[in-house]
């Protein structure tokens, strides 16, 4: 699992996690099943507080990208739920629309090319 954090971001580090992990987790690079680090073990890699991290756990727990099983950890959800499958769609979707501003396609001609498809 490969994270970083830059505390001189505008954004958030809970929101720059759940965004990395979300990213880890649609790309395939963190299959279902996989256990994630305790709260603690990954606040003391990052240089986070645990509360940080707790955070980013729920919000993706409550969208469907992760279970908590109690003692045994937090493991990536081997069956996303509506919620879970909307906030991937978004993620995608934005990922596509920075990409295509990024070669200056403006976005009132976004979807043309989505019709094209």
């Amino acid at each position: 699992m490969n994270i970083t954090i830059d505390t001189a971001a505008a954004t958030a580090p809970f929101e720059q996690l759940r965004e990395s992990l979300i990213a880890q987790i649609v790309s395939g690079e963190l299959a279902a099943g996989t256990k994630l680090p305790s709260v603690r073990a990954l606040a003391a890699q990052l240089g986070l507080a645990a509360n940080t991290v707790a955070r980013s756990y729920k919000e993706l727990e409550a969208a469907g990208f992760v279970q908590t099983l109690g003692r045994n950890g937090t493991v990536v959800s081997s069956r996303l739920d509506d919620a879970g499958q909307q906030l991937r769609a978004l993620e995608l979707t934005r990922d596509y629309v920075t990409a295509m501003a990024a070669i200056g396609v403006p976005k009132a001609d976004l979807p043309s090319y989505v019709e094209r498809i």
